[in-house]
């Protein structure tokens, strides 16, 4: 017993020393990883942000000043602690470049990620005789045949060979005549253009 007391005590102090000098666990969440993104819809490099559209603006290590934001009628988007920022006319690229400028006046080196969660400004529009006729995101480019495609198809008693897309083109109405029976059957493909913003189909 006398040889073994000492021991005890000893190793009982190596214990607690090793304890007093071992880091403290890194509290949940402050790994200084980057948080993991939300999906976003394909958009092209150039895409123009529109009003309608909803955006998700991540600030790296800043919880508070991340938001999910709808684009408002005037441009705008509000943003927790940097209020109202112009959004409408520019690319999530210079959106990103606007808003790390913006940040950089209250947090240091601040890192911004922008991302296009839905995209409601370009809009093109299905009437008549199909089976969802109604408004149409445009979030790449769009044939006629497919977007009828995604507006349901034609109905039993659409006129299928006399199909009209309607466009504004220099503040002037024109129109496009589109035959669904010699497209899908490959023929004068032509008529199968790709859609604008703001065209509207009419299936009579």
């Amino acid at each position: 017993m006398k040889t073994t007391l000492p021991l005890a005590l000893v190793l009982v102090a190596v214990t607690t020393t090793m304890a007093q000098q071992a880091p403290p666990a890194a509290p949940q969440g402050a790994t200084g990883a980057k948080p993991e993104l939300p999906a976003g819809v394909p958009t092209p490099r150039d895409y123009v942000i529109g009003p309608d559209d909803v955006l998700v603006v991540v600030f790296w290590r800043e919880k508070e000043m991340s938001s999910e934001v709808a684009v408002r009628p005037d441009g705008m988007i509000s943003l927790p602690l940097l209020n109202d920022v112009q959004a409408s006319g520019l690319t999530p690229e210079e959106l990103r470049a606007r808003l790390t400028e913006i940040a950089s006046k209250l947090i240091e080196e601040p890192t911004v990620t922008v991302v296009v969660k839905q995209i409601n400004s370009r809009k093109v529009f299905v009437t008549g005789q199909v089976g969802k006729p109604g408004p149409y995101p445009l979030s790449g480019p769009t044939t006629v045949l497919q977007l009828i495609a995604m507006a349901g198809g034609l109905q039993e008693y659409a006129d299928s060979k006399n199909i009209l897309i309607m466009r504004t083109e220099g503040g002037k109405p024109v129109s496009f005549k589109f035959n669904y029976k010699d497209v899908s059957k490959g023929k004068n493909l032509k008529q199968n253009i790709e859609l604008k913003p703001g065209d509207t189909i009419i299936v009579p």
